[in-house]
């Protein structure tokens, strides 16, 4: 991880807290405001299946509003009645899954491999979901698409204009 200390401090900042297991800044803003962050998937001798972490005070705020007024049960319903959405999703939580796998440090996958975790990690999709055809937070869904792209983060920035949203934190 080559984080400068500028960097290091704007995200303990966003945080509140020291940050932990960072690998690298993921996704940042065109001023270079850190957005998300990869994270390590072993950390202090536990699992932590999300790969993706929102950092950003300013989209964190955003998308808790967009969650406290139904976004998730109301994405979820859309979920179940378009089959096209719900493929999309699927080919999402795998991509995702592959690529927390890909990106594991080998240190890492012996860990989990050690401990037994190796098929949990394999059915865990996105923030650690079990059960793909959910959204268990827009937070981390919204972080793998400022990543790599995802379906559900595609939606927001078309909904919400998430993507115009001014960030200073």
């Amino acid at each position: 991880m080559n984080l400068t200390a500028s960097q290091y401090d704007i995200i303990e900042r966003q945080l509140g807290r020291k940050p932990r297991g960072i690998v690298k800044i993921a996704a940042q803003s065109s001023s270079g405001i850190p957005l998300v962050l990869q994270i390590r998937s072993w950390l202090d001798g536990e699992p932590f299946p999300t790969l993706y972490w929102l950092c950003s005070k300013d989209l964190h705020k955003a998308i808790s509003h967009i969650e406290a007024h139904g976004g998730v049960k109301a994405l979820e319903q859309e979920i179940l009645e378009d089959e096209i959405l719900r493929q999309r999703l699927m080919a999402d939580q795998e991509r995702y899954r592959d690529q927390r796998f890909k990106l594991m440090s080998a240190e890492d996958k012996q860990a989990i491999s050690k401990q037994g975790f190796t098929e949990l990690f394999e059915g865990f999709g996105i923030g650690g979901i079990r059960t793909w055809d959910k959204i268990r937070c827009l937070h981390m869904h919204y972080a793998h698409h400022l990543a790599e792209a995802n379906v559900i983060g595609q939606l927001l920035d078309q909904r919400f204009q998430l993507n115009e949203l001014k960030i200073n934190h």
